[in-house]
């Protein structure tokens, strides 16, 4: 097998979806003109059973099968970032400001490609629920959704996402069995003390010592505290204090991220940012404010699901790394994966500029491949 021939024929209507999404880009919860536009695409192809409103924006569709039968759902997600592109192209964002940096209007095109097949086809068993997520790269709608009760609602047993890989040859789907994507948690650190004048030090209670103490402990979470197999980041992104060269500052803020693959490493390496911050703080005597922002959970692949996923890619491209080293970047579809058995995927739309850059653009020779996958996954589970 390969690309489905009837979703081959409207590789250009995919095109077409895909370069309108792009030019109007919205962020977060507020994809409203993304969501109309996904719902006129499924009334266009007959899908009777469509959801609005669920996480503000997100669409649920479900596509009856001939007869009973398993029950799986299919995500994209729609939300685009707050980014300037630089791409030039004909069709680049029109709204200022944002930017489709990440494949997501790709994502929802590939899985509209595949209802409109399974919509005309019909040749499943059960049913097929579509999600159209919103704001994957900002709250987690991933999370809003599954708290709103989408699995249970529309009895999904499983769950299949696909994301678009920069960094690979077109066609190579890649997966593995178990962690895939990283937990992500934020933290934000605030050392006080008594500014003044900074000929005079010993008037003041100076924050910054206390807080490059803080900074040059940090790494020693990585490199001490957990075992050298195991994978963890802790990176400082900010460190900000001062207004002036004469004057020692008042407060000194410092901000960062933890990225883990398992909840062991995960819990570990909160407890040590926590005692470090009030250790240092004590040695300072420093008033110190940890705010610690627990976000995505590591993104989690099913062994049984993510083989039959990889089996599933294989027939479409015949090309297919399995067990490929998890990423510590973070993807709420986490929270679908610890709701139902399930499986995520990267598929390669050839070497180019990476995501999150403003130069990225979604090449759409991958969304029928895609498209195709997800098709074939339905075909093949629901076939009895």
């Amino acid at each position: 097998m390969a690309v489905i021939n009837r979703i081959a024929g409207f590789a250009e209507e995919m095109a077409g979806w895909r370069q309108h999404l792009h030019q109007y880009p919205e962020l977060a919860l507020d994809c409203f003109e993304t969501a109309k536009f996904v719902v006129a695409r499924l009334r266009e192809f007959g899908i009777d059973e469509i959801h609005e409103g669920i996480a503000k924006t997100g669409v649920v569709a479900v596509i009856e099968g001939r007869g009973d039968g398993p029950v799986t759902g299919l995500r994209a997600d729609m939300d685009a970032l707050p980014m300037v592109e630089e791409t030039g192209l004909p069709y680049a964002s029109q709204i200022a400001g944002r930017m489709h940096a990440c494949g997501h209007d790709g994502h929802t095109a590939m899985l509209l490609g595949a209802a409109k097949y399974l919509a005309e086809t019909r040749n499943f068993s059960g049913k097929v629920v579509l999600l159209f997520q919103p704001a994957e790269e900002t709250i987690g709608g991933g999370r809003i959704m599954v708290e709103e009760g989408v699995m249970e609602r529309f009895g999904i047993e499983e769950v299949y996402a696909l994301h678009t890989n920069p960094s690979d040859e077109l066609g190579v789907f890649e997966t593995t069995r178990g962690p895939i994507m990283a937990a992500v948690d934020d933290f934000t650190i605030r050392v006080r003390g008594t500014g003044g004048h900074a000929a005079y030090p010993h008037e003041c209670r100076d924050p910054f010592p206390c807080a490059l103490a803080i900074a040059q402990a940090f790494p020693t979470i990585v490199s001490r505290d957990v075992r050298p197999m195991d994978s963890l980041v802790v990176s400082m992104t900010q460190f900000h204090g001062g207004s002036a060269m004469n004057v020692i500052p008042g407060e000194v803020m410092i901000t960062g991220t933890v990225r883990s693959l398992t909840a062991e490493v995960r819990e570990h390496a909160e407890q040590r940012v926590r005692e470090i911050v009030a250790g240092q703080g004590a040695a300072f005597g420093m008033e110190v404010e940890l705010d610690y922002d627990k976000s995505y959970p590591p993104t989690v692949n099913h062994v049984a699901q993510a083989e039959f996923a990889a089996g599933i890619a294989e027939q479409i491209t015949g090309q297919v790394i399995m067990d490929r080293d998890p990423q510590m970047g973070a993807e709420d579809f986490s929270y679908m994966l610890e709701e139902r058995p399930g499986a995520y995927l990267n598929l390669g739309q050839g070497i180019g500029a990476a995501v999150h850059h403003p130069k990225f653009d979604f090449n759409d020779e991958a969304a029928p491949m895609g498209a195709s996958f997800f098709a074939r996954l339905i075909e093949t589970r629901h076939s009895g």
